[in-house]
């Protein structure tokens, strides 16, 4: 891709642009991927504060990729109109605005309406990124400059997991307090951009907007309502049902028909010679379905762990949140330093080496994970289990995107940027929603097993408390609610032990599961290049 700041050479000698606009553009996605990392840190205060089940922390991130997905494409059709460097600007001035929003909401709505905001933010600034990489860069400094923007969303991860982690133990809002300095800085630094010329001449289609927005919130709706509604069969907590189908699996279906819709209307205004909202160019092979479905994976995988062990420490062990950044940080470290060192290898491996690699990689770990995990999140063999998965995650989200932008000419930067939006947000939120789903399910399953043929709790208090439906509750919570009710020191010791072992056993089969997924994501990856990059 060439820029009018591209790199070059002079007399046979490699001229590189200066990184300071690459320290920019990495700060507006750490802004992002901070606020992100720092929700599941910030569970017990928010939980605390709001008085609200963990579940309501996990739809804040759903919320927030909600926003970026459902009008990233929107985003992208703004940026190339008003111009990259200006609409980043405005972009860093709305996320200033809801982080303002969130350090001061007074209930769990007005923190999901900020999150949601938020999301609207990340929509224009996510793709306005690869735009600038674009102008700015070229060749092995531009394949740099993606590593870098990857490592930014590792480090943004590590940064939020030891400074939250700290700050959150005297006031969870004080996290969220950072990102308001922090949009304040980069406001005032994006004056070292180049300026981008406007096109004005580019349309945008509405219509479209409205197919795509449509299908992503009703996919990611459903998604994250599957445990409370009903994944086939209506619960009782659904709000409605059509012919006792749960209106989960309504939603989800309607929202991918949508989609098809979408494609289907973009393809034809792409034919009639029309801006499209997303240049399906970017996705015409099997190469870039490949790494799309390949990035979806690994970053649905993220969401779920990275809401998996912060649901354990603060809830179910009942540890501070400075216990969760100790726990995380040599998983994310691991994919900080892996997301820039992979560059390294393109000259010698194929992408579809390294993505096959990387994904039994992270198959052995998520494994490893599920067979050794304890309430102890200390102990090596569960950090051992955390680096391994981070080595191939690291590796795999710099990989794809890297697969994605070499792809593509330059003028198409805003929709390769878009589509990795559009796959990484809607990822994290179908994985975040569905892992809260798995777990609350896995642990209701072994509750209602265990409980059913125990000769120990009576007849009554199972009447008197439902066990299989109570969500993730510590020893002291489940304490607490029994205390209200009818139960002996023996049937109390007992439940105890059933929902200490219930959770245990939800863990591990929820590791097992993502390690079977990670496995089935290695076939994809066969339709991937084949080739080395040129040196």
């Amino acid at each position: 891709m060439s820029g009018q700041s591209a790199a070059g050479e002079v007399s046979g000698v490699t001229v590189r642009d200066s990184w300071v606009p690459m320290i920019v553009i990495a700060m507006g996605q750490a802004l992002m991927s901070f606020n992100v990392a720092a929700i599941p840190v910030s569970m017990g205060g928010m939980i605390a504060s709001f008085q609200t089940p963990p579940t309501t922390v996990g739809t804040a991130i759903v919320l927030y990729s909600l926003g970026v997905s459902g009008f990233i494409m929107l985003g992208a059709r703004l940026g190339q109109r008003f111009g990259s460097k200006i609409f980043f600007q405005a972009s860093v001035s709305l996320f200033l605005v809801a982080m303002i929003v969130m350090v001061s909401s007074p209930t769990a709505e007005i923190m999901l309406a900020a999150q949601a905001m938020a999301g609207m933010a990340g929509a224009a600034l996510v793709p306005t990124l690869v735009v600038l990489i674009a102008d700015h860069y070229r060749g092995a400094q531009q394949a740099e400059a993606v590593g870098w923007l990857g490592s930014a969303r590792a480090i943004a991860g590590v940064l939020a997991f030891v400074t939250v982690g700290f700050v959150a133990t005297i006031n969870w809002r004080l996290g969220f307090g950072i990102l308001i300095l922090h949009a304040c800085a980069i406001l005032f630094l994006s004056r070292k951009l180049k300026p981008s010329t406007p096109r004005p001449e580019v349309k945008i289609d509405l219509f479209g907007v409205l197919l795509s927005a449509t299908a992503i919130i009703m996919i990611s709706f459903g998604v994250n309502n599957i445990r409370t509604w009903g994944l086939l069969l209506a619960s009782s907590a659904a709000p409605f049902d059509i012919l006792g189908v749960s209106p989960a699996l309504v939603m989800i279906t309607v929202g991918i028909t949508i989609g098809l819709g979408f494609l289907a209307w973009t393809s034809r205004r792409g034919s009639l010679g029309r801006t499209p909202l997303l240049a399906l160019e970017v996705m015409g092979s099997p190469r870039e379905w490949a790494a799309i479905f390949a990035l979806f994976v690994i970053v649905g995988m993220e969401g779920a762990i990275n809401f998996t062990v912060p649901l354990y420490i603060q809830v179910v062990q009942g540890s501070s949140s400075l216990m969760t950044s100790v726990a995380m940080m040599p998983f994310m470290l691991t994919v900080f330093f892996t997301a820039i060192l992979i560059v390294r290898l393109y000259q010698k491996f194929s992408p579809r080496v390294i993505a096959q690699v990387a994904f039994t990689i992270v198959s052995l770990g998520t494994g490893w994970l599920a067979f050794v995990v304890q309430n102890d999140w200390s102990a090596f063999p569960v950090v051992l289990g955390l680096i391994t998965i981070g080595l191939g995650q690291g590796a795999l989200v710099t990989l794809l995107f890297n697969v994605l932008v070499t792809s593509a000419p330059k003028s198409m930067a805003a929709d390769v940027g878009s589509l990795r939006g559009v796959t990484q947000n809607l990822a994290a939120a179908v994985g975040t929603a569905v892992a809260g789903a798995m777990l609350v399910g896995l642990l209701t399953s072994v509750i209602q097993i265990e409980k059913t043929d125990n000769a120990v709790i009576s007849a009554e208090l199972k009447d008197q408390i439902n066990l299989g439906n109570m969500n993730f509750f510590s020893d002291v919570q489940l304490q607490d609610r029994l205390s209200t009710l009818q139960a002996t020191p023996e049937e109390m010791k007992e439940a105890l032990v059933i929902n200490a072992s219930a959770r245990t056993r939800a863990i591990k089969t929820g590791f097992l599961i993502l390690s079977g997924l990670a496995l089935l994501a290695i076939f994809p990856c066969a339709w991937l290049p084949g080739y080395q990059a040129k040196t």
